[in-house]
């Protein structure tokens, strides 16, 4: 596990709610997969029954318009080693297969895009700094 790690997931209040679940969740498989400790883990109740666990840090969902969230994404870039930023673009619902997804991507602008959400994982500090700000998604 990264020592003083923090994470964090913005969305777009704007989106239907089944549109900010679905943001959420494929952001929250992406942070975990950049940082497996994160939830890399087991546990076992005293019957004998045992889980994978969700996270063993909080993860604040919180709420951005889409100009803040592009704004958001651009102070982050590039990324380094003990960082991580997990992108839902918009335009990824037009396209329902993961190989389309990554041919069109390079030939995109992401300083153009709409951003659906966006999860930050990273030094506390610096998490903070880019989302101290923001309000939870309620």
């Amino acid at each position: 596990m990264l020592p003083d790690i923090r994470l964090a997931i913005v969305i777009n209040p704007a989106l239907p709610v089944g549109l900010i679940a679905n943001t959420a969740g494929a952001i929250a498989i992406g942070l975990g997969a950049k940082f497996p400790a994160l939830a890399a883990h087991q546990l076992t109740d005293r019957q004998g029954r045992t889980i994978d666990i969700s996270s063993n840090l909080p993860v604040p969902i919180l709420q951005a318009d889409a100009e803040v969230l592009r704004s958001l994404l651009l102070k982050t870039l590039p990324v380094g080693g003990d960082r991580a930023i997990v992108l839902f673009p918009a335009f990824a619902r037009l396209l329902h297969d993961y190989r389309e997804y990554e041919a069109t991507f390079p030939g995109r602008d992401l300083a153009e895009e709409a951003i659906d959400g966006l999860g930050i994982a990273g030094p506390s500090k610096w998490v903070k700094s880019l989302t101290g700000s923001l309000k939870l998604l309620r």
